[in-house]
């Protein structure tokens, strides 16, 4: 099916009037243009300028200046940003009222309750302090297994600020996964808590950890009392604390990490990426000027530390002197909408399938979210019916579309509040970077796959476990203008009026539930289930949303299982070895799976084949 070009009409749309009380609007004033659409040429043909202009709006504070924003003498490729600058980017967290709320956040079943500025920085201070006095060196790798709360915040920032490196790892994941990850960075230590609980269920994380080998653990209570004993060498959280009370700020270069992140690769094995001492101002400026976030501002995003979006929502709330909102339990019924509400929540981010599990419950119904200004949609592709019906619940306010990667510390293409909001669309790339979209020829095409014009700060430079030149930059075209072009993955197309849709992923990787893994990591899995020789793992969207994980099977030699004993089997060894959170959404079982000459299984026929039988809509 031809791409449909066609684009939907606004439905929302800026005044002149808001225009100008925003965050874009300073910056166009600043450097001196009247559109948005000249801002961003601007962005990208004067780079150190506008990073350096985006660093003096945040405010970052320097231990040591730096000489120049950006070399680029050694390549796109290799470039060095903040050159002479030494600092610490946890510094910058704490320039808010030190009495304003840093972090408002609810229990599931429980009250509102909040951490000021002030709190998070004496608890930030604590962790630091208490790591130096356990022996922890500048660079250790440190693992924080837990979800998103007040604790696991100060823990991340205390690492950085005491010279260590944060490994994120989503609670989610089993604990072959879990191992996987700690093996990949190194951790030496581990935080952790001892289970998580959902209503009237509990989930194991310290068990997990256990499972998985990992290093000496700090184990923090789900309630007010650790509800199993330790490990010969672990201690609880309280004991932890006790340790210290001063800490001596790690002063780093800019390019030393702070966090080690994964996102899928295509063979398997997750990619390691690096977050340096700058990663956070890409985080931030991206909030600031597409989310338009400023001082006072309350940012929930359900979300995880183990995801981008969890360090992601610690930067871009503090370094822009706003208040990031945690609600522990479940996004997806009507105590997180009236958390929402409570909080006065001023931007919510989501990921398309909560949107449509909220719209087809009804469970937001008669909220009162007339305190949010904008909305924020990343991780899967959007159904502009169900954005449309967002906006409702706030008066018609603007969704906008957040798509990037770990590998970028923010989004390559969003949007801006500054252009009309058209649901399920993207208006504009991120500033101070540009992309262009390619056929398959390598030529310019108004839908293809997507590539990224570097160099950006936040634009990762290394990976711990691959070969960094090979996955992003081996074998790409050069660019309309002989430039070198950095690979993505993401299959786009450009509309009129210079708004762009996505269409998924031009790779083996998927997104599910928000969640990018790749072909080979399920099919790993899947492939140990009883009577099945080999397996395909694709994703489809069959109304042009959110990735549902279909899997081809060829079943073992004599065996005849039924469709629904392999997807039973299939999800269980997924819930088990993988990430319970991944769903199936149908088992095709065929005699054979096509291949290339040289072997190879051609996922995107299957991909292609099932995609035609599935029209896609608005």
């Amino acid at each position: 099916m031809p791409p449909d070009r066609e684009l939907q009409s606004p439905a929302w749309t800026p005044s002149p009037e808001f225009i100008s009380t925003t965050n874009i609007a300073w910056l166009m004033r600043r450097v001196g243009l009247d559109s948005y659409e000249a801002l961003h040429a601007w962005s990208t043909q004067n780079r150190a300028a506008c990073w350096e202009m985006a660093i003096e709006r945040l405010g970052v504070r320097f231990q040591h200046p730096y000489s120049r924003v950006g070399d680029f003498s050694g390549g796109v490729e290799h470039p060095r940003w903040l050159v002479d600058a030494r600092l610490n980017i946890v510094v910058s967290c704490f320039a808010a009222p030190a009495d304003s709320p840093a972090i408002i956040h609810q229990t599931e079943g429980g009250t509102l309750d909040a951490m000021s500025v002030g709190e998070l920085a004496e608890l930030t201070d604590r962790v630091a302090a208490s790591l130096q006095r356990r022996g922890c060196k500048t660079g250790d790798a440190v693992a924080i297994l837990m979800p998103m709360t007040a604790e696991s915040v100060a823990i991340y920032l205390g690492i950085v600020k005491a010279g260590g490196v944060v490994v994120s790892i989503a609670d989610s994941f089993r604990p072959k996964e879990i191992a996987t990850r700690l093996r990949a960075a190194g951790a030496a230590l581990a935080f952790t808590q001892d289970v998580i609980v959902r209503g009237d269920q509990t989930f194991p994380l310290y068990a997990n950890l256990l499972e998985a080998n990992a290093p000496p653990a700090i184990v923090l209570p789900a309630h007010k009392a650790l509800s199993l004993p330790l490990r010969k060498g672990d201690c609880q959280w309280s004991e932890f604390l006790n340790m210290g009370d001063r800490v001596a700020t790690v002063i780093r270069e800019p390019s030393d990490p702070i966090n080690v992140l994964f996102s899928s690769g295509t063979t398997g094995d997750p990619k390691a990426i690096p977050w340096t001492q700058i990663t956070p101002i890409k985080c931030a400026a991206d909030a600031h000027f597409h989310q338009n976030v400023q001082p006072g501002d309350v940012l929930v995003w359900p979300t995880n530390i183990g995801w981008m979006m969890g360090p992601w929502l610690i930067f871009a709330s503090l370094l822009n002197r706003a208040t990031m909102g945690l609600y522990y339990g479940a996004p997806t019924g009507r105590e997180f909408g009236t958390f929402v509400q409570k909080a006065g929540t001023t931007m919510l981010g989501v990921v398309p399938s909560l949107v449509r599990k909220w719209r087809s419950t009804g469970c937001m119904d008669a909220l009162d979210w007339s305190a949010i200004e904008v909305f924020s949609s990343t991780g899967e592709c959007s159904v502009a019916d169900d954005m449309r019906w967002l906006m409702s619940r706030a008066g018609g306010r603007p969704v906008i579309e957040y798509c990037g990667g770990t590998e970028i510390g923010g989004a390559y293409i969003t949007g801006t509040v500054t252009r009309p909001c058209v649901p399920g669309t993207f208006n504009t790339p991120a500033l101070g970077l540009d992309v262009v979209i390619l056929d398959e020829q390598g030529q310019p095409a108004e839908s293809g796959e997507l590539f990224i014009v570097p160099p950006s700060i936040g634009l990762s430079a290394t990976l711990l476990n691959q070969d960094h030149h090979q996955v992003y930059f081996a074998d790409t075209p050069l660019g309309p203008r002989g430039e070198m072009l950095r690979r993505h993955g993401d299959r786009m197309e450009k509309l009129a009026g210079s708004y762009w849709r996505a269409h998924g992923r031009a790779d083996d990787t998927m997104n599910l539930g928000g969640i990018k893994v790749s072909s080979a990591e399920i099919e790993r899995v899947v492939q140990s289930v009883a009577q099945v020789a080999e397996t395909a793992a694709i994703a489809v969207s069959p109304d042009g949303g959110p990735d549902r994980l279909v899997i081809y099977a060829v079943c073992s030699a004599g065996q005849t299982p039924s469709k629904g004993e392999l997807m039973t089997a299939m999800q269980n060894a997924i819930k088990r070895d993988l990430n319970p959170l991944f769903r199936i959404y149908d088992v095709v079982l065929v005699d054979a799976l096509p291949r290339t000459a040289s072997n190879k299984v051609m996922r995107r026929a299957l991909r292609d084949k099932l995609s035609a039988a599935c029209p896609q809509k608005d």
